[in-house]
């Protein structure tokens, strides 16, 4: 697999990003607009959503779109709503990278509630599930489209207090192969899921708080394997679960 991406990859293609205000979702979010994408911004803050708007637009990326969305409330209808108005605002979709995710803490699963549990497997695993399935029709007109999940390690290796979250993130492993199967028909179309260890993120920062960040991948190591996955050099792989260590490449 090459990492080395042109720096107009992404020209003309139209990507969503979930979770698009902070983290991973961010950072991806602007180096696919630096890489020629046209960027629909997906998040609950709108304050966050007009800030990485405002910053690809200084940066001279494509105008971008922002969607206020709280996945956490999100019905059938909105995700209908969206897909409806990338086809008729956009006019086509090339991709969409599933970054937003939900953790309330670790902690025993003596202490852990249903409505924490259904909370994480609503965003964590529903959502991506509800707002791929709404996209499908627009994936399947792009002549090349990528569905990208970005995973969690504890879904793969399960690990004391890690209950409703790791759980809810292995859900996505199971719905990755199961699209793959099932639109093995549309060859321009694939889905893959990334685990990206540890990494420089918020989400890292509330798990592991002792953690010192040279312990860590940085985001920008992580943006060549996201593009590559994203983009046209991906063609022909799908269902595919793929686990990184940036550190141990760092080594």
């Amino acid at each position: 697999m090459t990492t080395d991406i042109a720096s107009n990859a992404f020209k003309d293609r139209v990507v969503l990003v979930t979770g698009a205000t902070q983290g991973i979702g961010r950072e991806a979010a602007l180096t696919l607009a630096r890489h020629g994408a046209t960027v629909v911004l997906l998040a609950r803050s709108v304050k966050g959503l007009e800030k990485v708007y405002d910053e690809i637009a200084a940066a001279g990326g494509p105008d971008p779109a922002a969607v206020p969305l709280d996945l956490l409330k999100a019905a059938e209808g909105d995700f209908n709503n969206l897909a409806m108005m990338i086809k008729r605002e956009l006019g086509r979709l090339d991709g969409i990278l599933h970054c937003a995710s939900h953790f309330y803490a670790l902690s025993p699963l003596s202490n852990q509630t249903v409505e924490e549990w259904m909370d994480q497997y609503r965003i964590n695993t529903v959502a991506p599930f509800a707002l791929t399935r709404a996209c499908l029709p627009l994936l399947k007109e792009s002549p090349d489209a990528a569905v990208l999940f970005v995973g969690e390690t504890h879904a793969l290796h399960p690990a004391p207090y890690w209950g409703g979250f790791g759980a809810s993130k292995a859900g996505l492993n199971y719905l990755t192969q199961v699209a793959a199967n099932e639109w093995d028909v549309y060859p321009q179309l694939r889905v893959n899921q990334l685990i990206p260890g540890p990494v420089n993120s918020p989400q890292r920062n509330r798990t592991h708080p002792g953690e010192d960040k040279s312990e860590r991948g940085n985001l920008s190591e992580l943006m060549p394997h996201l593009l590559y996955w994203l983009g046209p050099a991906s063609q022909g792989r799908s269902g595919e679960i793929v686990e990184l260590d940036l550190r141990a490449r760092r080594a």
